[in-house]
């Protein structure tokens, strides 16, 4: 008894850019869809995670000219160790502290210094133009590190949104498509039987 030997089916790549009996319209449209979708996602992910990148810096030099350093006391003697509580702690506690303005208007407010420090030792906080004290801004490489990460969460994002909408296109095209084809067979396929009985 002989062997049939197995078919081997190769897959022809880029298909729908070669000329052939079997590609239609709409495997080209689907092609150029791909295409473009790809393309898009890549210049789109780029820009955005550049836009974001440079408003992140934005944002950062922003906030530095609205807050400046000044030179605080404490007022009293602080806590040996940070009280035990949830959630972040870095290790610092919180203290009154005084200083003066360069009008020579005296503020008072609280800040997180090291712990352990007596009354009376020079602190460097940071104030905001109506003389609270506030965190203090990112700046140097953190803020570098802070904007690029920034862009590099961004931009996959973007691209990915624009990838998902070339995607639901090609989803569509792809079930018009079959809808033809549905269309097509009921009409061939009666008339497969007759084309099948006429080689006996």
């Amino acid at each position: 008894m002989t062997r049939t030997p197995p078919t081997t089916v190769t897959r022809v790549r880029l298909w729908r850019w070669r000329r052939n009996p079997l590609r239609r319209h709409s495997d080209v449209v689907e092609a150029w869809i791909v295409l473009a979708a790809w393309a898009l996602a890549l210049t789109v992910g780029v820009l955005a995670g550049l836009m974001a990148a440079r408003a992140s810096e934005s944002a950062f030099a922003e906030r530095l000219t609205r807050v400046h350093p000044v030179s605080a006391v404490l007022t009293d003697d602080t806590a040996r160790t940070p009280s035990a509580g949830g959630g972040y702690d870095d290790g610092r506690v919180w203290a009154a502290v005084r200083w003066t303005d360069a009008d020579g208007s005296v503020h008072t407010d609280r800040a997180k210094v090291l712990p352990g420090a007596p009354a009376g030792t020079r602190v460097s906080v940071w104030t905001n133009q109506a003389g609270r004290v506030v965190p203090a801004p990112v700046t140097g490489t953190a803020a570098d590190l802070q904007s690029a990460l920034t862009g590099v969460l961004v931009a996959p994002t973007a691209g990915a949104l624009v990838w998902g909408a070339g995607w639901l296109c090609r989803n569509r095209l792809i079930r018009r498509r079959m809808a033809e084809w549905d269309e097509e067979w009921k009409q061939i396929g009666p008339r497969w039987g007759n084309f099948s009985g006429g080689r006996g």
